[in-house]
């Protein structure tokens, strides 16, 4: 579904990624590892798009298209979805009216906002969300975890192929990381879709298991393995098991 190879990325002429070599096939889950500022969340800007990275070099192909010569919106459109880090406040956008859009954009259909709304009640219930948070603006006065929420509520109504899933775990206490888990673990078990995990954290793995576990260091990645890895970085630290050149 999802093959990098030797991707090279830059920021302002600053060398973030410097070869990065991932493959990601239909329905697998990859969790990717590593030290602030070693390149996760440039490879997660990357892959949707962001006009502040410039890739250098090598390729990136999504169900053998090539990403790289795709505008954000086109990368949506084939099934691509990032759930940001810092999820923003959008001021004047009314959420229901967004989400509707989102699903009759993806599912080329016309709802109405009646109609739709059974759809949505359906995709808030597996949140646990208040159904009157819709009827506010995207993301504006809620807490950290109303935001995830929200993120995975855009994901349950785009119902991509790949989610790239920058840190959703970040901040969440233990009721919350399980919904959010469960959202996406629903996604996938449901629909088939393949999911590339970014987070620093192994507990969010034993939610969500993977089937593959990368470490990146420098830009590049550095090592893989199965979910056990993830439990010696938690245990050890990530010095104990990267190489030292």
């Amino acid at each position: 579904m999802l093959k990098i190879n030797d991707l090279k990325v830059s920021i302002e002429e600053n060398r973030i990624l410097n070869g990065i070599d991932l493959e990601v096939k239909s329905g697998e889950i990859h969790a990717l590892m590593g030290h602030n500022g070693s390149g996760k969340s440039t490879l997660a800007q990357v892959l949707m798009g962001h006009p502040g990275y410039t890739a250098d070099e090598g390729t990136v192909f999504f169900e053998n298209r090539n990403l790289l010569e795709l505008e954000p919106d086109q990368r949506a459109g084939l099934g691509l979805f990032l759930s940001f880090q810092y999820p923003s406040e959008i001021s004047g956008v009314n959420i229901s009216s967004y989400l509707r859009m989102l699903y009759n954009k993806r599912h080329n259909e016309k709802l109405s906002p009646v109609a739709f709304r059974k759809v949505l009640k359906e995709k808030m219930e597996l949140l646990h969300l208040n159904e009157g948070l819709v009827n506010r603006y995207l993301n504006e006065g809620f807490s950290g975890g109303e935001k995830k929420r929200m993120e995975m509520l855009q994901m349950l109504i785009l119902e991509p192929k790949l989610s790239v899933l920058d840190e959703t775990d970040s901040g969440l206490d233990i009721d919350a990381l399980k919904i959010v888990t469960n959202a996406i673990d629903y996604l996938h078990k449901e629909k088939g879709m393949s999911v590339l995990l970014i987070t620093h954290y192994s507990r969010v793995l034993k939610y969500l298991e993977p089937d593959t576990v990368h470490v990146i260091k420098d830009g590049r990645i550095v090592k893989s393995g199965g979910k056990d890895l993830a439990h010696q970085i938690e245990e050890n630290g990530y010095d104990f098991i990267l190489p030292t050149n």
